[in-house]
């Protein structure tokens, strides 16, 4: 009889046997999507993979949803990357979905449009974000193949139009599944090195699936984010992608974006070359213009000698001397005489000049001269006369009758 087991056991069991199969943990599939549903808390989304003949469960966490660049609709074919392994719990057979494609023209132009319709509303498209290209760059940043064409186009460009130049290689792939998360971490690891002076995102023509691997949404955010000028080269002129409208430039092709990248010697010689001549032609004309104005100078010089220019000169300068020597000596004669008059009146006006004419003063003992109103009996005064002074005392103040005096 055969062991008893529990259902636990027989799922765990089952589960383990799915976990070693190494062909189920990395699947590719493709299918149509029935009953589509992100739960609004969570964000996990569940759905419905499912052809003409079979249908399997499947779910995408929610930080593998975040990265989708389109929104799944019902009957929407696409490709998803898994792996197939049992729901333990309920012992059902699931998909563990990593990444979503669409599958087929229709389905994958709208999922195109809608992505490209929620960055451009984001302001990644905006031309204010742009950055412009350096002129004359010493390191270009390539992120493409290196077994590609687009690498041996851009290098035999690069070393006709500006051979000194070094170039820093990233290999990536450029098509598959693998491709967006190289080509963004190439973007990325090239940016935070700095040694690039631009950055060079480049893939050779192909068909419109070989070349929509650049719409992911991983490598437009990269470009976005990145800091130094990047130019997209997607396939050719008719072709585009969304890198190319995130990045600072978009080239047609390859050969373009490495002459939008590089200056081309031949014309830079030709310039050196223009502006050497026009360098000389100014200098002939300046030097032109001196001769001219030193040969009025020698013809003026011929015409009149310097030292008769000198002589009229110096001769001025002596007579002006002379004129102010004379005002100098008037204005002091003036000064002095008024210096005399005012003397003379002042000493006329001087006290000690009645005194000297036999006159005397009372004054106090300071100096002071003393009014006579100001006597009072038992005073001590002093007489001046010109040359001496006497003290002495009041006896008695008297008053004086005018009527009465005599001449």
């Amino acid at each position: 009889m055969a062991e008893v087991i529990t259902v636990s056991a027989l799922n765990r069991y089952v589960k383990s046997l799915f976990d070693a199969n190494d062909r189920l943990f990395d699947l590719a599939l493709r299918g149509e999507v029935a009953n589509f549903v992100q739960n609004a808390r969570s964000g996990h989304c569940y759905f419905t993979l499912r052809d003409e003949q079979a249908s399997v469960k499947a779910v995408m966490f929610r930080s593998d949803a975040r990265r989708l660049a389109f929104r799944p609709e019902e009957g929407m074919r696409v490709v998803v990357r898994c792996r197939a392994t049992l729901y333990e719990r309920d012992g059902a057979f699931q998909l563990y979905v990593n990444e979503m494609f669409p599958d087929g023209i229709g389905a994958a132009q709208l999922a195109l449009e809608q992505l490209k319709a929620r960055l451009e509303q984001e302001g990644l498209f905006d031309a204010a974000h742009k950055k412009p290209l350096p002129q004359y760059p010493r390191c270009i940043g390539l992120v493409t193949s290196k077994t590609g064409a687009a690498l041996q186009d851009i290098r035999n460009v690069i070393s006709r139009r500006w051979p000194g130049i070094r170039l820093l290689l990233c290999p990536v792939m450029v098509q598959g599944f693998e491709a967006a998360p190289q080509i963004a971490a190439a973007i990325r690891t090239l940016d935070r090195s700095g040694r690039a002076d631009v950055i060079i995102v480049a893939r050779g023509g192909g068909s419109r699936e070989d070349l929509w691997v650049f719409n992911a949404e991983v490598i437009v955010r990269a470009a976005f984010a990145c800091k130094t000028p990047l130019i997209s080269a997607i396939g050719h002129e008719i072709d585009y992608t969304i890198l190319d409208f995130v990045a600072d430039q978009r080239a047609p092709t390859p050969s373009a974006a490495a002459e939008l990248a590089v200056p081309d010697r031949e014309e830079q010689w030709n310039i050196l070359q223009n502006l050497q001549q026009n360098i000389s032609e100014n200098m002939q004309k300046r030097l032109k213009l001196c001769y001219n104005e030193l040969e009025q100078y020698n013809l003026a010089l011929e015409l009149k000698p310097a030292h008769h220019i000198w002589k009229r000169d110096f001769d001025q300068l002596e007579q002006a001397g002379q004129t102010l020597q004379i005002q100098i000596q008037r204005r002091m004669q003036a000064a002095n005489m008024q210096l005399e008059h005012a003397a003379a009146l002042t000493a006329s006006l001087s006290p000690y000049r009645v005194l000297a004419r036999g006159y005397a003063m009372i004054t106090t003992g300071r100096g002071q001269i003393l009014p006579a109103d100001q006597l009072e009996p038992d005073k001590t005064i002093y007489i001046r006369s010109a040359s001496r002074r006497a003290k002495c005392r009041v006896e008695a103040v008297e008053e004086i009758d005018e009527s009465t005096q005599k001449l």
